[in-house]
């Protein structure tokens, strides 16, 4: 069917939610836009208030000193090795989990499911997950920031609903020909569940890469935080008077406003480049998850 016969039956609903999508859209990008024009502005563009969508008096002063300033550039470097650890290892707690909770042999299977799904609705609180990793001699490092959140039974239930949509009679083939459980898994179930793989994937990433909270509380050492606690420092020590803003502008040093939104784009663009080598496999995944219950 052309393209041309596709617009032609649509339906005016349709266009109402094209154009209301468009719109959520465009509030979503339009702050980062607005962002990204600040970091590229020059100083009196900024205290002039002139900068919106476009940068005026383009320059890149404020990148050099965020790529200058050695802590911010420690804290990106280590918030990349945290988010690679912590999805490796999420990623195998979920998988090891998953594939078990799928047999219906498996004795206690609906207790240890209702366990799981009992942990979505009730926690213990900060105060006693503070006393527990205190306990455990996690505070302040960086096992803290991993081992936690190192399953989320949201993701194993949606990995779990995925290889109970796989036909069984592969596995009861591979099991013909002697094939253990390791390897049923390894050599059926994770090469036909790339798109949910790859989809959870990105899901612990960005969400250890947005991780602020619990570095907040479990975190002291300055060398150890992540960039999302590393922006809030910068954004709580930008808080400057009027007077130090002059003077940054008269000493021609970017301001705090340029700094931050290029602080800002610094923590936020290398998550977003993780997305395209994941983009073929997100849509199908999130779907495909959802097709068995």
């Amino acid at each position: 069917m052309s393209n041309a016969s596709k617009l032609n039956r649509l339906r005016p609903v349709d266009y109402v939610i094209m154009i209301f999508i468009g719109i959520a859209s465009l509030f979503c990008l339009l702050p980062m836009v607005h962002i990204l024009a600040l970091s590229f502005s020059s100083n009196g563009a900024i205290m002039a208030g002139k900068v919106t969508l476009w940068p005026v008096g383009f320059n890149l002063d404020a990148y050099k000193a965020v790529f200058q300033h050695a802590a911010m550039v420690r804290s990106l470097g280590f918030t990349v090795v945290l988010v690679v650890l912590f999805t490796a290892i999420a990623m195998f707690m979920t998988v090891i989990a998953a594939y078990p909770l799928t047999k219906h042999k498996l004795r206690g299977r609906n207790f240890f499911l209702l366990m799981i799904v009992f942990t979505m609705f009730f926690s213990g609180g900060i105060i006693p997950d503070y006393l527990l990793m205190r306990g455990l001699k996690l505070l302040d490092t960086m096992w803290v920031l991993i081992l936690p959140g190192a399953i989320s039974a949201f993701y194993l239930i949606i990995l779990k609903t995925f290889f109970s949509s796989i036909p069984v009679e592969l596995e009861e083939s591979a099991r013909m020909d002697g094939a253990s459980h390791f390897r049923i898994l390894w050599n059926v179930y994770l090469p036909l569940s790339l798109p949910a793989l790859a989809t959870l994937s990105l899901f612990y990433a960005v969400g250890r890469w947005n991780g602020f909270q619990d570095a907040l509380i479990y975190i002291s050492s300055s060398h150890l935080y992540p960039i999302q606690l590393k922006l809030y420092e910068l954004v709580i020590s930008g808080q400057v008077s009027d007077m130090a803003i002059m003077e940054a502008q008269n000493r021609g040093a970017p301001v705090p406003e340029s700094l931050k939104a290029a602080s800002i784009m610094f923590g936020t663009v290398p998550i977003l480049l993780v997305y395209p080598w994941l983009q073929r496999y997100f849509i199908s995944g999130v779907m495909l998850g959802a097709v068995k219950g």
